[in-house]
């Protein structure tokens, strides 16, 4: 029994900011797993890629990670591009990985499943319905609200929301994404209308701006944890919720788990890749940024 399973596509990243180009793996799958690797559970990472990229499984192996492959005739290739401002960003999708199947997934058991689909076809809603009924899951809803036109990534509905979503016990989205899920410009109706879908734990991200986490009819206000320097944003909702889930295995409050997560997505950001630090790099990050 794992205490996490994480289920996402490792992608074949360009990354372009007003410095640099950089090339380098990529994905919910791979900035969560590379995040709680030095955090104290039992984490498993199922993942789909080509041969070519098996050296990122092999990276992510020998620094301790167990991952699951299922075999896929390509790989998800992305290209990242930031403005100077670093919230915002804009994707191309140049290649598509082959979607997740239930065989993968069949004699795998976890406390909490957190799926980071990349792509609306990634991961079917019957799949979702067959995780459910073993634990916990856990959502990165972004990938569902992503249309491909041209190799461009546009915001879109999904259309099957209703049904899927009633099998979610914790969503998260950004602001952008809440909008596009809901229709609602207020964040707090927004939120109130995916509770009524059924969903129980729901954290709304806004990035250098903080976030907000409702559970059981309460509002909790995160402040953000600002570093000195931002060097890479690329992956930080990832480092946000493998912080968060962590914190919410251990039974931790969610007032101090989201300031625990958003204290070790906001350490991320000094540093280019993922994060690769230990819960007490977070602990010195949030005390000296009181």
């Amino acid at each position: 029994m794992f205490d996490i399973c994480c289920i996402g596509h490792i992608t074949s990243d360009k990354v372009v900011n007003a410095e640099t180009i950089k090339y380098m793996a990529g994905g919910t799958a791979f900035y969560f797993a590379s995040a709680v690797n030095n955090l104290d559970l039992k984490f498993l990472l199922v993942t789909a890629l080509a041969p070519d990229e098996m050296h990122y499984v092999a990276d992510l192996r020998n620094k301790g990670i167990e991952v699951t492959v299922q075999s896929s005739a390509h790989t998800v290739y992305f290209e990242n591009i930031y403005a100077e401002d670093q919230d915002q960003r804009t994707q191309n999708v140049l290649q598509k990985a082959d979607p997740f199947a239930f065989e993968t997934l069949d004699n795998i058991n976890a406390k909490i499943f957190h799926l980071g689909p990349l792509l609306a076809d990634d991961i079917s809603t019957s799949l979702i319905k067959i995780l459910a009924a073993k634990a916990r899951v856990s959502l990165d809803v972004q990938g569902y609200l992503r249309k491909v036109i041209n190799r461009k990534v546009h915001a879109t509905d999904w259309h099957d929301k209703k049904e899927a979503l009633q099998y979610i016990h914790i969503l998260k989205a950004d602001v952008a994404e809440l909008k596009a899920l809901t229709g609602c410009n207020e964040v707090k109706e927004g939120v109130k209308t995916l509770a009524d879908w059924g969903i129980k734990e729901i954290v709304v991200t806004n990035g250098s701006q903080g976030s907000m986490i409702y559970n059981e009819d309460i509002f909790y206000n995160i402040r953000a944890y600002k570093p000195g320097i931002v060097v890479d944003a690329t992956g930080c909702g990832d480092t946000y919720m493998a912080g968060y889930l962590y914190q919410r295995i251990k039974s931790i409050d969610i007032q101090q788990a989201g300031e625990f997560a958003s204290a070790m997505a906001g350490l991320k950001t000094e540093t280019s890749g993922p994060f690769c630090g230990t819960e007490q790099d977070v602990l010195k990050f949030m005390m000296t940024h009181q």
